[in-house]
């Protein structure tokens, strides 16, 4: 009776040891985080140091695209990803049934247009090849910002997903050259102007504040995110990592590093 009570007392310490130890190694590697080359992935490294800090451990992924960041987190190839605004984040859970939740705002990135041709948007002339994101909701944002510009007049209705289809009045004729996103800063040259999302020109070597002959406005409902698959919304390293995010000296690197053309969101 005593061996048998001994034994059932040993098996449970080292049951209580080995679930210990997976505690312990769950919390000694590093959460991946995905971000897109650029602002994001600068900004990244530094939330890494203060997390760090703080003993939460993060290893940096870049890609070079908008759609593969998610499709990485839905396989469980990522923790969270911070890359995109919540216009696009909803248009790829509507398409493609992602399970993800919002942690946190992060930065956002007004739009701006930028030409080697013309030095204001009035110079363009009849005809002109004008750049956009492929993507509906970056595309949506470039036709409203033509449009506050006065260049182009949309559907009534069209909103945020409006499309080169919902443009009902376009006195300069602009032929609209739909292309992926991280490819409109190395096609500049060949178009007449092009709207180019400031993680992507910054990643081209164009100052957004001294290239851009026009900006986008900073209250735009585009700031991005912060994502986690929403299984682990709740879980404690995703308060951690919110927290190192939005602490002062992401917000100091951000006003230092940028100066103005990437803004905190939070």
């Amino acid at each position: 009776m005593v061996s048998k009570r001994l034994f059932l007392q040993t098996a449970l310490v080292l049951s209580m040891a080995a679930g210990m130890a997976g505690v312990a190694v769950a919390q000694d590697k590093p959460l991946k985080i995905g971000v897109t080359a650029g602002p994001h992935a600068q900004i990244m490294e530094q939330v890494k140091k203060v997390a760090e800090k703080q003993g939460l451990k993060i290893q940096v992924v870049e890609f070079s695209d908008y759609v593969q960041p998610n499709a990485a987190l839905a396989a469980g190839d990522l923790d969270a990803n911070s890359y995109q605004h919540r216009p696009y984040l909803d248009a790829q859970i509507k398409d493609r049934g992602y399970q993800f939740a919002v942690a946190a705002n992060t930065v956002n990135f007004p739009i701006g247009i930028y030409s080697r041709k013309i030095k204001k948007l009035s110079e363009l002339k009849e005809g002109a090849r004008f750049g956009i994101p492929n993507d509906p909701t970056n595309g949506g944002r470039v036709l409203l910002l033509l449009q506050a510009q006065g260049l182009i007049k949309l559907k009534d209705g069209a909103g945020l997903k409006a499309t080169p289809l919902d443009v009902v009045s376009n006195p300069k004729k602009l032929k609209f050259i739909e292309l992926d996103a991280a490819q409109l800063p190395r096609s500049l040259d060949d178009l007449d102007a092009s709207a180019i999302n400031t993680n992507f020109a910054i990643s081209a070597g164009l100052d957004p504040k001294r290239d851009a002959i026009a900006m986008e406005s900073a209250d735009s409902p585009y700031v991005n995110i912060l994502v986690v698959r929403a299984a682990d919304k709740d879980k404690p390293w995703v308060a951690r990592l919110v927290k190192a995010y939005h602490s002062p000296e992401i917000r100091q690197f951000i006003e230092t590093q940028f100066k103005g053309s990437v803004l905190a969101g939070w």
